[in-house]
This record gives C-alpha cells, structure tokens and sequence, in this order.
C-alpha cells in the first residue's frame, strides 16, 4: 500500500511540474510576441522581417508636382524679339492662349524650383486669370489691360506687378529690345510676396492626374502623333516625337526653340490641346484684345508618347479646376512630367502625323 501511495504521489508532482513548466513557457512566447508587436508599432524590424522582403521597392512619387510650395504663374513673352525665352522647361505646365492680334502669350506655371532668370515678362490678359486661380498659384505679371486690372481685384488674386512691385523685383536686360526684356526669379518673386504677405506654401491637389506608371495611349480610337502642329494666327507651333527621350521638342515657325539660359532644347512629356472660342473684347483702350469662351465642355486632344485621344476639358467656372475626361467620362491619367497646354481658337486645324 505505501509504494502505491508513493507512486501516486510521484505522478502527481510530475504532473504539477508539467503544468507549472507549460504554464512558464507560454508566458514566455507570449512576452516574446508582445515584443515584437511593440517594435514594430514603433517602426522597427528584426532581421527576419528584413530577410523575408529583400528585394521590396520604395513606393513611387510623382515628382513633377510635390511638396507645399505655392505655384508661382508668370506671364511670358511670345513674339519674336522676345525669343528665346527662359524658364519655360522648368514649369510643370505653360499654357499658351491667344491674345490681340493674332499673337500669343504663354503663361508658366512653377513650384519648388529655384531659377535666377525667368521671362520675359509681359502683361496680364483677364483670361490667364482662370488657370492662375486653378493653380493656386501667385500671378506675375508687368502690366495689365483694364480688364484684367479689374479682374484680379474682383477675385482678389495675389499677384505681383512690375510696374507697382519694388525695382529689384524685376530688372531688364540689355540683349533684348524694350519691352521685351523684363525679367525676374523665383527668389525675387517669393520675397516680393512674402512682404505684401501673401500665402507661399499650398496644400491644392494639381490640376492634372499625374501617375506614376507610364501612360501609353493604346485605345483603338488612338492617333499617332510623333508631329503636332497648331497653326496659330501668328506662329506655327510643332511638337516632334523624340523616341530616344520620350519627349516632344518644341518648334516655333520652323526653328527649334531653346531656352534663353541654359541653351537646352525646350521640351515636353505632356501635350494638351483645348478648343476655345475667341473673340473680341470691347475695353476702353480699343486695342483689339480678344474675350475666351472657356467655361463648359470643350473638345480637345490629350497627346504623350507618340499618340493622342480626343478628350473633353470641362471647367465650371472661372475659379473652379479644369477636368480632363476621355470620351467615355473617365479622368484621364497624365503622366508625370511637364505639360504644354496649347488654348487655341476653335477653327484651328491642328494636324497628327
């Protein structure tokens, strides 16, 4: 009887020592988990971690527009004693519009970059305005027609004038001819609009989808446009395909454009062509400026890579932002790169090859 009781007094301490052992190593596995839970809530990864995902990119950004910086629209001068002009390759978009006699002005649009030479800068036109406002970007302009005075008082536009602006805003040059010869920089400018206090930092989405994976346009309705040419009423503006860069280089009447400053050849990733009625403007200095008929749905073409799709550019008011849709009412995707937008008259016969 007591080797009985002995052995079952031995099973009975083996058993409470199996559960006592069992009882320590789970709460051991439990520390070790909370452990690791806790590393990683503060950003931190044991090796393992890093050997299970060796070969994990770093996601893609778009790098044409990023950070808080607010855009900065100046207006640049387009006729030919105003050639060449600095800066444009530097915007992430320039819009060129028609204006008074068949000539065109380009706005260029900038953010976050740092140019010691930008122009030459030329007066406002009221139109230039709406793209200003849908950037959120401080207008620079030297000069204005009476109705764009007007209108940059009406909607309270931060903007930055030549002639009321402090001289060392702007300065002129002596290679170019009077008044195509003003010019700024970014410095200048941010300066400038830091002392009438206005804003230079912008939480607005751009106005254009950029996307990081490269967009080729290979819908069946698709054109090939490796040559683009919009024959304004005083320029025949090109665009040839570079299949080495990806890129359009810019012509202007035959002659290939380059920057002012660097030399380079000016050049695009993105073209964008938008039909605008024209007409014009009856001001009280008669001087044949035209009106733009751009609120609403206008036709037009989206153009990278060699080819284009029609699409449908939709802006609701003069303040709101322009909305690129393909003909089925998608949002088109842009990609990550400069863009030429081209607002041309609506009878222009814009030609692909």
């Amino acid at each position: 009887m007591k080797g009985n009781i002995g052995i079952k007094i031995l099973i009975i301490i083996l058993i409470l020592f199996i559960i006592v052992a069992g009882a320590l190593l789970a709460i051991k596995i439990m520390d070790e988990k909370s452990i690791l839970t806790n590393n990683k809530l503060d950003g931190k990864q044991d090796e393992n971690d890093n050997q299970q995902e060796p070969n994990k990119e770093p996601e893609k950004q778009i790098q044409i527009y990023s950070g808080k910086e607010r855009p900065i629209a100046v207006m640049i001068d387009n006729v030919g004693q105003a050639l060449p002009q600095a800066g444009l390759n530097d915007a992430y978009i320039v819009y060129q519009i028609i204006a008074e006699g068949g000539l065109t002005r380009y706005m260029a649009v900038f953010k976050g970059v740092n140019l010691e030479k930008i122009g030459p800068v030329r007066s406002s036109r009221h139109y230039f305005l709406d793209y200003a406002m849908e950037n959120d970007a401080i207008y620079v302009h030297y000069g204005w027609s009476p109705q764009a005075e007007k209108d940059i008082s009406k909607y309270r536009v931060n903007n930055i004038n030549g002639i009321t602006a402090p001289s060392s805003t702007f300065w002129r040059v002596k290679d170019k001819p009077s008044p195509h010869n003003a010019v700024t920089s970014t410095e200048k400018i941010l300066n400038q609009a830091k002392n009438f206090g206005y804003r230079t930092t912008s939480d607005e989405k751009s106005v254009l989808n950029y996307v990081t994976d490269e967009v080729n346009l290979e819908e069946d309705s698709a054109i090939i446009a490796t040559d683009v040419v919009i024959p304004y009423p005083s320029e025949k503006a090109e665009f040839k395909y570079n299949e080495e860069t990806l890129r359009y280089e810019r012509y202007t009447n035959g002659k290939l454009q380059k920057d002012w400053t660097t030399s380079e050849v000016v050049s695009t990733k993105n073209i964008i062509i938008t039909y605008a009625s024209n007409s014009k403007l009856q001001d009280t200095e008669n001087k044949d400026r035209q009106d733009l008929d751009n609120i609403g749905d206008l036709k037009g073409y989206y153009i990278t890579n060699g080819k284009a799709i029609e699409i449908v550019c939709s802006k609701s008011s003069r303040t709101a932002k322009t909305i690129y849709k393909d003909l089925e009412g998608n949002i088109i995707n842009v990609n990550d790169g400069n863009t030429f937008i081209e607002i041309c008259p609506i009878n222009t016969k814009v030609t692909f090859e």
